[in-house]
C-alpha cells in the first residue's frame, strides 16, 4: 500500500509540473516584447525627426516668401554700374533721348531730370549746345532741400537757408558745407541719356567726391 501510495504521488507530482507555466517562456515573451517596444520607439524618433525638419522647412520657405520682398521694399533702386548706368527720365517717367532734348533747350540750361537712385538731377547744355559729361544732383548738401537754378543769377540757390553753388556745383555761400554731387552724364549708342556713379575724384575740390 505504501509503495502504491508513493507512486501515485510522484504520477501527480510529475502530470502537475507538466502542466505548470515555463519560465523559458515567459522571458522569451518578455525579451520579445522589449525588442517590440524598443523598435518601434526607435521608428518614432525617425519620423519625429522627418516632421521636424519638414516643419522647420516649411518655416523657412514662408519666412522667404514674406521677408524677401518687405526687405527689398526698402532696399532703393540699382543706381545702375559704370557700363549699363541708368537713363535720365523726365518728370512723366520716360526715357530722355539727347538729340530731342538738345534740340528743345537753350545754351547753359540746367533742367531736372530722374537720375541715380530716382534723385533730381541737373543736366547741363554747355554753350555749344552740347550735353555736359555730368549732371548735379539737386540734393543741398546743408539740409536735403532741392536747389532750384536761377538763370538770372547764374547759380543755383537754396530756398530753404539760403546756401548758394556755382553753376558747377561748388559752394560760393553756406552753411551748405559740400558742394552738390556729380554723376556721368553720357549718350547712349541708341541716344538715350545716361547717368552712371561717378567714382572719381571731384574736379572741383580735388579729392575724392563726398558722396562715395
Amino acid at each position: 500500500m505504501k509503495l502504491l501510495s508513493l507512486v501515485t504521488a510522484l504520477a501527480a507530482a510529475g502530470s502537475a509540473a507538466a502542466f505548470a507555466p515555463s519560465n523559458v517562456g515567459s522571458a522569451r515573451s518578455a525579451v520579445s516584447t522589449n525588442m517590440a517596444a524598443s523598435e518601434e520607439l526607435y521608428i518614432d524618433e525617425e519620423r519625429r525627426f522627418l516632421m521636424n525638419l519638414i516643419l522647420l522647412g516649411s518655416g523657412a520657405l514662408t519666412v522667404g516668401a514674406i521677408g524677401i520682398p518687405y526687405i527689398a521694399f526698402f532696399v532703393p533702386p540699382g543706381s545702375g554700374s559704370g557700363s549699363g548706368g541708368s537713363p535720365a527720365k523726365d518728370a512723366l517717367g520716360n526715357d530722355i533721348f539727347a538729340q530731342a532734348y538738345l534740340a528743345e533747350k537753350p545754351a547753359n540750361d540746367r533742367s531736372l531730370a530722374q537720375g541715380l537712385k530716382g534723385d533730381a538731377t541737373y543736366l547741363i547744355v554747355k554753350d555749344d549746345k552740347s550735353l555736359e559729361k555730368y549732371g548735379l544732383n539737386a540734393v543741398c548738401t546743408h539740409l536735403g532741400c532741392v536747389v532750384p537754378w536761377s538763370a538770372a543769377q547764374n547759380k543755383f540757390m537754396c530756398p530753404c537757408h539760403g546756401s548758394q553753388y556755382a553753376p558747377d556745383g561748388s559752394v560760393v555761400r553756406g552753411p551748405a558745407p559740400l558742394p552738390l554731387a556729380l554723376a556721368h552724364c553720357d549718350v547712349a549708342e541708341d541716344g538715350k541719356i545716361i547717368f552712371s556713379p561717378w567714382t572719381e575724384d571731384d574736379f572741383r575740390t580735388g579729392g575724392k567726391g563726398w558722396w562715395n
